[in-house]
């Protein structure tokens, strides 16, 4: 056997393999970034929100959590980790959002906010969500004065972990 011959076996049984690995790991690291870079820069899924488009949420077909709060107020910052939580574990299942009002002030007009915190919940088909019993999960159902249409279901105050994960899987969140 001469040199050329030795060094291409060598080339074959040792460089192409090590190659063909490097390119599988370049492809996954690649693949793995962007996707992160798509979950990090989609702001439709981003916990904080300065304002709400109910319209553009419903059209994800997800249930959609919302949390009018403010980062300075107790129960607020008692949630604040359980929605962040929850935000991370259910992308993709829901939408859970938080908007502090008192930086954005006007981000709330649209909704019956009376106090800190208050959530508001949207079915996958984006209609107001209906608890089996309101009264136990402490909900409010806010209808139209003349129609009578069932427009929200709020929850007024803080809430625990195990409140907001019993709420999403009523939604069919798993």
């Amino acid at each position: 056997m001469n040199y050329k011959d030795n060094k291409t076996k060598f080339v074959l049984k040792f460089i192409v393999p090590l190659l063909i690995i490097g390119v599988i790991v370049g492809i996954y690291i690649l693949k793995s970034s962007e996707q992160k870079l798509m979950a990090d820069t989609n702001d439709e899924f981003a916990l904080e929100a300065t304002a709400i488009d109910l319209d553009q949420l419903k059209t994800y077909g997800l249930p959609i959590v919302i949390d009018f709060g403010a980062d300075s107020c107790v129960p607020c910052k008692e949630m604040a980790p359980v929605l962040k939580k929850l935000n991370k574990e259910t992308q993709g299942k829901a939408i859970i959002k938080f908007v502090d009002v008192w930086k954005n002030k006007n981000a709330a007009d649209n909704f019956p906010v009376d106090l800190i915190p208050t959530q508001f919940y949207f079915d996958k088909d984006g209609n107001p969500f209906v608890p089996k019993d309101p009264e136990a999960m402490q909900m409010m159902m806010y209808s139209t004065k003349d129609t009578n249409k069932h427009v929200y279901t709020a929850h007024q105050g803080g809430m625990t972990e195990a409140q907001l994960r019993a709420v999403l899987k009523e939604m069919g969140v798993e």
